[in-house]
Order: C-alpha cells, then sequence, then structure tokens
C-alpha cells in the first residue's frame, strides 16, 4: 500500500488525475491533495471523502512521507518542489515541462516505453497532451513499417 500526493488537485488536469485515480483500483491506503496558498481549503469529495486541500509548501514533503506525487501545477512549482520531494524519498511523476528535456530523467509515455520507467531517479516526465496523442500512433507505424 502506498502514500500519493496529488500536487495541483484543484485545477483541470488535477481533478481529471483524481477522476481517473477514482476509477482505478491502485494500492494506495492514504491520498493528500495540495495546491497553491489560493486554493488552500478547497474541499474535494474524492473516493466517497471529503479531502481538504492543504497549501504546497516547502515543508509539504518533509513534514508527511509520500511514496509517489504526481505534479500538474506548472513547471516553475515542479521546479521548486520535485526535487525537494525526492530529496525526501517520494518518486515523482510530472505532467509539466519542467523535466521534459532533462536528458536524466525519462519522458515516458506507457503504451510506447514503459521500460524506460526503471531509468527514473526519483522524477518520470511525460510529454505534452498533443505529443502524446501523436506518438501512439507513430509507434504502430513503426512497427509495422519501421519509419526512419
Amino acid at each position: 500500500m502506498y502514500k500519493l500526493a496529488i500536487v495541483g488537485a484543484t485545477g483541470l488536469v488535477g481533478r481529471t488525475i483524481l477522476k481517473i485515480l477514482e476509477e482505478k483500483d491502485l494500492p494506495v491506503y492514504e491520498y493528500a491533495l495540495f495546491a497553491s496558498k489560493k486554493s488552500a481549503g478547497t474541499i474535494i469529495n474524492f473516493k466517497s471523502k471529503d479531502y481538504v486541500v492543504k497549501e504546497l509548501t516547502e515543508n509539504s514533503f518533509i513534514e508527511e512521507h509520500f511514496d509517489f506525487a504526481v505534479f500538474s501545477a506548472g513547471s516553475s512549482t515542479s521546479l521548486n518542489y520535485a526535487p525537494i520531494a525526492v530529496k525526501n524519498g517520494c518518486i515523482v511523476v510530472d505532467n509539466s515541462s519542467a523535466f521534459r528535456m532533462d536528458d536524466s530523467v525519462p519522458l515516458v509515455v506507457p503504451e510506447v516505453n514503459p521500460e524506460d520507467i526503471k531509468l527514473h531517479k526519483g522524477i518520470i516526465s511525460n510529454p505534452n497532451c498533443s505529443t502524446i496523442q501523436a506518438v501512439l500512433p507513430i509507434k504502430a507505424l513503426d512497427e509495422k513499417y519501421l519509419i526512419k
């Protein structure tokens, strides 16, 4: 069982992440929802439970231990807080552009290169939404026709 933090929980992508997590039966025993100071205190009903959104601070990953965190709060937030989370034993999946061009961070699309997830050093990045949609059919074409 794991403890999972959702950073950017009140935004459109954050709420979509929560919706998808609600549909899945993941072995998560505890969730924590984080957002900006402006959104802190918002109550979100998730998995039939009310969660009070906490303000993300530099101490958020020091005061509590998380196994994983999904970041969807913009690149400046990811650049500032993801390294703190990693330093405190958390594996971060980042949805921003912060680490996409960082050679030390694997850029993973599960249907295309799931094996690259093993290369992480604490942070895993994913491409933007339009790129993900494009690489899925490109992978299928490459497997059939060997695109160069």
